[in-house]
């Protein structure tokens, strides 16, 4: 697989779902559910320009450091002493990938809105915790080094999970009001299928083809774990 993908006999796409299968991913579980990288930094401009290096996201860093100002806060908590020295050291306390986080994404399409309503115990966690902007958890990844969700597959093919298409009763922002509904998109996707589109465009072109292993080696290489994760503040809990 490695070999057809140098060869670009197969799209990163098809590379990364190959990568996760392998590694024990799959769509049947929920805490090893597929996982793919955050591509873009522009979630802003008018229009996205992908021959510009500028837009894409640095993915030779872990996501919690690709805003450099995060870089000092996570290797504090790294160095912190654990008194009892039980607990074995860590740059992020929570993961780039678990259950919560895809009912998180997913949850305007069944069956991810009714296992989110288990979870919250009934109801519809409170809506300012709720997925309701691609640009704004982007910029959420970048002020809090504590919240380091990657993305899963769906944001490369599957326009539906962006609206809410069921009507389910989101909740309103408690600081502009605004009602959540359909999932707010970058300027530069006038629909879910042009978000879908250009997005995947991202993700199959000459930059990101150029950097992909860097990101491949963090999430299933040799940057898991050892010197090599410690040095590149890649250690979870």
């Amino acid at each position: 697989v490695f070999q057809k993908w140098v060869n670009r006999e197969i799209s990163n796409f098809d590379y990364l779902i190959q990568l996760n299968t392998m590694a024990g991913r799959t769509y049947n579980d929920l805490a090893q559910y597929p996982v793919f990288p955050w591509i873009l930094r522009d979630y802003t401009s008018e229009e996205l320009d992908l021959n510009n290096p500028a837009v894409f996201r640095d993915l030779s860093k872990p996501i919690g450091v690709v805003n450099e100002k995060n870089a000092k806060t996570v290797k504090e908590k790294y160095n912190f002493e654990d008194p009892l020295g039980m607990i074995d050291k860590f740059h992020y306390g929570t993961h780039y990938s678990n259950a919560a986080g895809v009912m998180h994404y997913l949850i305007r399409v069944e069956p991810f809105t009714t296992l989110h309503i288990q979870l919250q115990s009934g109801r519809f966690d409170c809506a300012d915790r709720q997925f309701h902007s691609i640009p704004a958890t982007w910029q959420a990844l970048m002020d809090n080094p504590n919240d380091v969700k990657e993305l899963i597959p769906e944001f490369f093919y599957f326009p539906e999970f962006l609206e809410n298409q069921n009507g389910f009763n989101l909740g309103q922002l408690q600081m502009s009001k605004e009602v959540v509904n359909d999932v707010v998109l970058p300027k530069w996707a006038h629909s879910p299928e042009d978000f879908i589109y250009k997005h995947r465009k991202a993700l199959e072109s000459e930059y990101v083809s150029a950097h992909l292993h860097e990101w491949i080696d963090l999430i299933f290489g040799y940057k898991q774990r050892g010197p090599a994760a410690v040095e590149a503040l890649n250690v979870f809990y």
